[in-house]
């Protein structure tokens, strides 16, 4: 029984998730209603409010479940080796494609810039932890800058995949974002085997 009650728990949580993607794409946070919120998703009110105080509290739990699952995906102590793919960026992308409606509200103009930037910072520490030992050579402030340039390319690219109403395969994607980053990069590692 309590497996058929947190499957419609699940059910009712996704339902909610999809109805703000969905509204965040024509409208702000400030402006979405949980009354046109739980008719868009024909949920009666009382529902929501057993799930959520409001709709900022449903938007900040939606945020907060996305950043546990990238932080799943990317949380690895292995060493990687240049030259192989970097850690779980393809899981990365294969995320974003299964969470297609809300990535591309959350990135999207009506979207939540503070997110975002949290992301941003979530990855850039991932990639900082692989690419930092192939470029010891660079001083903290220029190190900072590339792997800042890396990560806005990396997201361009991203929201670039969503405009195109995700065109490509998560696997092309991360093909293509790893073969980018390695050529910015590359003129930097060079100079470790000098």
């Amino acid at each position: 029984m309590a497996e058929k009650m947190d499957r419609r728990i699940r059910k009712t949580k996704a339902q909610l998730r999809y109805g703000l993607a969905k509204l965040l794409k024509e409208k702000t946070i400030k402006e979405i209603t949980v009354k046109e919120l739980v008719e868009e998703v024909d949920i009666n009110r009382s529902t929501f409010y057993l799930h959520y105080t409001d709709i900022y509290d449903l938007m900040e739990q939606t945020e907060n479940d996305l950043k546990s699952e990238i932080l799943e995906i990317i949380h690895n102590d292995e060493p990687v080796k240049i030259g192989e793919t970097m850690p779980h960026i393809t899981e990365l992308f294969v995320f974003i494609a299964d969470n297609r409606e809300i990535a591309s509200a959350l990135l999207g103009p009506n979207g939540d810039v503070a997110f975002m930037r949290q992301i941003e910072q979530i990855i850039s520490s991932h990639c900082m932890k692989y690419l930092k030992p192939y470029l010891v050579h660079l001083d903290e402030r220029t190190l900072e800058r590339v792997n800042s340039f890396c990560i806005a390319g990396c997201l361009g690219l991203i929201i670039s995949w969503m405009r195109n109403n995700f065109d490509d395969t998560p696997e092309s994607l991360a093909k293509i974002s790893y073969t980018l980053v390695l050529s910015a990069l590359k003129p930097y590692m060079t100079k470790i085997a000098e």
